[in-house]
């Protein structure tokens, strides 16, 4: 049974074990910071070969961790994904998933703090940018929570943070914003288009350019450096007819879809490629286009494609 912790001012109340024919090697917790009035329900998800409690899991293990936005959506999908992976060979590190959303008995809650949660304060702070914030609650409280209280036994080493969406827009801006947070960074279909794409000219201007201006020093080595998974469908920004539409109902949804915000996701996921290919900061980037593929339908194909690149270095 997972028991209540806390650290730096939050609160990790767990949820009621579910049956291990249910959720195996599963658990949930809601983190709470009352001055912050702020809630997470946190879900962790460990390798069949440990132990059914986290905190009894052997010392000789060590793990490999993704950090998943919008678990609500994506943490059962992204455990799910580890899971169905082959055991990895004995040399090789094991894999978990910690992905953070949000209590659903208030919705409301859950869409404006998620909204507060993503925004980059860009091109000021102001009262619903809470990027920064949300980032410190993973690096700093979430990821030693997990590793000094759920798994105090396990020798971590790399993470990953993935996010869809708002959340890849997260995912960039966390990027240029704190680059040796994370291993590797996974933005899945991000939000470029917001706030009229100012996260692409930040890239370029806290990153910088490949060249490197005299008197100052290298890019640090190779080793490290973050990796950079860019991805999108290609029906997001040139739907095609579906078989059942009418050329006038074709026309209707293209329409709506080149109002909407991910009109350019093929045009801005190549900019921000080029962006980061061309700083010199990261050890590798890489663009890929899921054919047939519209903006929710990613989601979960990125999230497999990314933890095999995560996890292949």
């Amino acid at each position: 049974m997972a028991l209540a912790s806390s650290l730096n001012g939050w609160s990790f109340h767990p949820y009621p074990a579910f049956a291990p024919t249910l959720y195996p090697n599963t658990a949930f917790w809601n983190a709470t910071n009352p001055s912050k009035n702020v809630t997470y329900q946190i879900q962790l998800s460990w390798p069949f070969s440990w132990s059914s409690s986290p905190n009894t899991t052997a010392s000789n293990k060590t793990a490999l961790t993704m950090y998943v936005l919008d678990g609500n959506a994506y943490g059962t999908t992204a455990a799910e994904a580890v899971k169905r992976r082959p055991p990895p060979a004995p040399t090789q590190p094991d894999h978990l998933v910690v992905s953070i959303g949000y209590p659903l008995t208030d919705a409301v809650y859950a869409i404006t703090q998620r909204g507060i949660d993503f925004s980059p304060p860009l091109p000021t702070p102001g009262p619903t940018s809470g990027a920064d914030d949300f980032l410190t609650f993973i690096s700093g409280t979430l990821r030693p929570w997990v590793r000094k209280r759920v798994f105090p036994s396990v020798k971590f080493k790399r993470d990953a943070l993935y996010g869809h969406s708002f959340g890849g827009l997260f995912v960039v801006y966390s990027l240029i914003s704190r680059p040796d947070a994370f291993d590797t960074f996974l933005a899945a279909s991000p939000s470029l288009w917001w706030n009229r794409g100012i996260i692409l000219d930040e890239v370029s201007n806290r990153l910088g350019s490949l060249a490197t201006p005299p008197g100052l020093s290298t890019p640090a080595a190779n080793h490290s450096r973050p990796a950079v998974m860019i991805t999108y469908g290609d029906l997001e920004q040139f739907p095609v007819r579906r078989r059942k539409e009418t050329e006038a109902e074709f026309q209707a949804r293209k329409g709506r879809i080149m109002t909407r915000f991910n009109a350019s996701m093929t045009v801005q996921c190549h900019d921000l490629y080029d962006r980061i290919k061309g700083s010199g900061k990261v050890r590798d980037v890489i663009l890929k286009e899921y054919a047939g593929q519209e903006h929710n339908s990613v989601a979960a194909s990125a999230i497999t494609d990314g933890l095999e690149y995560f996890v292949d270095w």
